[in-house]
Order: structure tokens, then C-alpha cells, then sequence
């Protein structure tokens, strides 16, 4: 940790939108189209029961299992910046160091095998003259 504390917004607990997709709202989530509507009460205890399930169910789920998740997924995200430090980013690196010498030596494989043998294919084929006759 880098010693500097960060404080955590209360109110706007998704700042980037990660879960913008996740539509859990009552009206995003049941409709009645014109011409089929329950009674009032009905719709209303359903709207009241759906949110109160909700709330609970999520509280109840997040109070068991959000801490430990985020352990979790804590281990997976240190996980994954160990590797990318310790191991991916310096393969990368040797690799792009080795593509360089590769390069390089390939290269002059092409100028020391390959050139010569195309200029002189260039200077054989240099004296064909092609003319058309139309007869």
C-alpha cells in the first residue's frame, strides 16, 4: 500500500459504471402491457414485496458472502499484478529483445542470400524485350 488512505464515496458506490448493465428496478424489471392489468392491490403488494425480497435478499447475501468475495477477489487482483510484474512483463521484454536480434540477423540473411541471387535473376531478365505484332 502506498500509504495514502482513500475515502470511499457512500452514496455512488459504482463512480465507473462497471454495473450499468444490471437493471433490478421493478419497473425495469416486470410490466403489464395495456389491456392485461392485475387489480391495484395485487400490483402494488407485488411492487412492495418484490422490493422488500430484494433488499433483503441482497443484504442478507452480501453480509455472508461479501467479505470473504472480496478477500477473493483481492487474492485474484494481487494474483494477477504479480504475474504481470514479476513474470509476463519480463518475458515480454526478453522476447522483444530477442525479435530484435531476429531481426536483425535475418535481415542480413536477406541482403547477403537473397540480394545477390535477385540481381542477377534482375540481370538476366533485364535483356528480354517483349513487342507485340498485330498481324
Amino acid at each position: 500500500m502506498s500509504g495514502q488512505e482513500y475515502d470511499i464515496d457512500m452514496v455512488n458506490r459504482d463512480p465507473n459504471n462497471l454495473n450499468d448493465h444490471v437493471r433490478v428496478l421493478f419497473e425495469e424489471v416486470l410490466g403489464e402491457p395495456d389491456g392485461a392489468h392485475s387489480i391495484n392491490c395485487v400490483w402494488n403488494c407485488a411492487y412492495k414485496c418484490f422490493n422488500g425480497c430484494k433488499g433483503c435478499c441482497y443484504k442478507l447475501m452480501t453480509t455472508i458472502c461479501g467479505i470473504p468475495l472480496a478477500v477473493c477477489w483481492g487474492c485474484e487482483f494481487a494474483y494477477i499484478t504479480f504475474l504481470h510484474v514479476w513474470y509476463i512483463t519480463p518475458c515480454m521484454r526478453a522476447y522483444m529483445i530477442n525479435c530484435g536480434c531476429m531481426q536483425k540477423f535475418y535481415g542480413t540473411c536477406l541482403q547477403c542470400f537473397c540480394q545477390p541471387l535477385f540481381e542477377a535473376f534482375g540481370y538476366c531478365f533485364s535483356n528480354i524485350r517483349v513487342t507485340n505484332y498485330s498481324g
